[in-house]
């Protein structure tokens, strides 16, 4: 399955919103997104949160024969995939130029930068060595893929403990964590890539491109750095031509988001190990907000229900009874009302209404009483009204 290409509409706006230092999600130019690290419950299993990049990093090791070339040195692989739950535009069980892209950045990030001691993984010369396993899986693509596997597979390797082995003669005794505890890998520093997104030619840099913003760009260049300030590897793809100054400044820009970054992966080290010790609870679901997680389950509150009565009475008694009622509504202005007492009714009724005279029709007032015995009506008149049904004299 194909993902679905840019039309000419969005390309344009994407690229004039970034002429005008504008990105979609409100960053500035040299802004990362939001990076949240959990760790699971077994020792070298992570995910790393990069806005909606979610990588899932996880460590493996095992006893294996070393290489002839090198003896007394443990084996580093490294392995990142690409599935299609992460992005339609992944397809499965096919090494796409992406997904070559990425494996080599990696191993020249984290190998050939000989962030770890790969001697110390030695058990027995020539004979049997740790080899380190390190798989990358993406779940979810939203851009800048690179940055995000660095962050997770470092976090990973710093979290990872390897078992205690015992050597008696050529005998290897391996201990499970519950006879001794694991002993931790020797990292060196943790290098961590940090991307450049550029775009019209190189005239113009976003840091942390996401993925509509990778789709109109010109070029990108990735450097691996370490906090010491140390550039481990660097690349670059699309087919610009950088100048020095420019290759400068990102090198300067990235030294400030490394340092970030590893003081961000050494307090989720410190906290993660901190809540072990504890015996706290850990691990991904405890990772997860409270508020995130729904039950349709819910607690019932005893509500007491002896004494409704009395209580009830309790109230009535000491409500006071309401004074004489007042109903009668005055139209102060258009739109507005007022009840009060002793106000003539002139609800509804216009200004010119009022200030019409009344004639000698709206004069006579009709008043229907019904009795309580016969239930007879009984009109009576006003005194106008009387005098004028009395007959006339004739002269």
């Amino acid at each position: 399955m194909r993902d679905t290409p840019l039309s000419n509409c969005e390309r344009r706006f994407l690229l004039k919103a970034i002429e005008e230092k504008k990105r979609l999600d409100g960053r500035q130019t040299y802004d990362y997104r939001n990076i949240k690290i959990s760790f699971g419950t077994d020792y070298g299993c992570c995910i790393v949160e990069l806005g909606r990049t979610r990588v899932l990093g996880q460590v493996s090791c095992e006893l294996v024969p070393p290489k002839d070339s090198r003896p007394t040195e443990g084996i580093m692989f490294f392995n990142l995939e690409l599935s299609p739950m992460a992005s339609p535009a992944f397809e499965p069980n096919r090494q796409s130029e992406l997904l070559v892209m990425l494996n080599r950045q990696l191993e020249r990030c984290l190998r050939n930068s000989k962030c770890i001691d790969t001697e110390s993984l030695c058990v027995v010369s020539g004979e049997k060595v740790w080899q380190i396993r390190v798989d990358v899986h993406v779940l979810n693509h939203d851009g800048n893929l690179m940055d995000a596997a660095s962050i997770a597979a470092i976090s990973a390797l710093s979290h990872f403990r390897r078992p205690d082995v015992a050597i008696q003669g050529r005998d290897i005794t391996v201990f499970s964590p519950e006879e001794r505890d694991p002993i931790p890998l020797s990292i060196y520093h943790m290098p961590i890539c940090v991307s450049f997104a550029f775009f019209l030619q190189g005239s113009y840099l976003l840091v942390d491109p996401c993925e509509r913003e990778e789709r109109v760009k010109d070029g990108l260049l990735v450097i691996a750095m370490n906090k010491h300030r140390e550039i481990c590897s660097i690349q670059s793809s699309g087919g610009i031509m950088l100048l020095k100054d420019q290759v400068l400044r990102c090198s300067k820009i990235a030294s400030v988001k490394v340092s970030e970054i590893t003081e961000l992966i050494n307090k989720a080290l410190e906290n993660d190990r901190k809540i072990r010790k504890e015996g706290g609870k850990f691990g991904f679901a405890e990772s997860m907000p409270k508020e995130r997680i729904t039950t349709l389950k819910r607690d019932e509150a005893p509500v007491e229900m002896t004494d409704v009565k009395e209580t009830a009475n309790e109230i009535v008694n000491r409500t006071e009874t309401p004074t004489e009622a007042v109903s009668s509504p005055v139209l102060v202005a258009m739109g507005t009302a007022q009840v009060g007492e002793g106000i003539v009714n002139s609800w509804g009724l216009d200004e010119d209404e009022e200030d019409e005279p009344q004639t000698e029709d709206t004069k006579t007032d009709e008043v229907l009483v019904i009795s309580d015995s016969e239930e007879e009506e009984v009109v009576i008149l006003n005194e106008e009204a009387q005098k004028s049904t009395k007959p006339c004299k004739q002269k």
